[in-house]
């Protein structure tokens, strides 16, 4: 349901283009808001319905493929959202709260958004960037 928040206990995918890559690390870089937007776009992974973590990354590189232009270094970040949360709250200068959104597309039901990042800000992408749980690639 569209403005669902989505629990603690469950993980989101974070698509990371290759200019946010490194030596197949994710970069902090990855999880900064851009000005133009709202939220940090991410796909929640329990929404997939899979019953395992090698189908829900399959289901996302084939719905990236469809919506972007993957490139061949391009990367996707798996977090947790209660790790997410309670690490920039805790270790955040202004102790910011995150909020994590179901915001399903048509063509996305999955999509969601982490919420209430403040623009252009390097302390907190540097915490979300430190509890990635998991590095796929973001295609086949």
């Amino acid at each position: 349901m569209k403005g669902q928040a989505i629990p603690d206990s469950d993980h989101v995918a974070r698509y990371c283009r290759a200019s946010t890559i490194e030596d197949g690390e994710i970069l902090p870089t990855a999880f900064m808001l851009r000005e133009a937007d709202e939220y940090l776009s991410v796909n929640w992974l329990e929404e997939l319905r899979r019953s395992d973590r090698a189908s829900q990354i399959r289901d996302l590189q084939e719905l990236y493929a469809r919506k972007l232009r993957v490139g061949a270094k391009a990367r996707i970040a798996i977090l947790n959202i209660g790790i997410v949360r309670s690490k920039v709250e805790r270790d955040s200068p202004d102790r910011w709260v995150l909020r994590v959104l179901h915001e399903p597309e048509p063509d996305d039901p999955s999509h969601s958004g982490i919420y209430d990042i403040p623009y252009d800000d390097e302390i907190v992408a540097e915490l979300i960037a430190q509890v990635v749980l998991e590095n796929h690639p973001a295609r086949e």
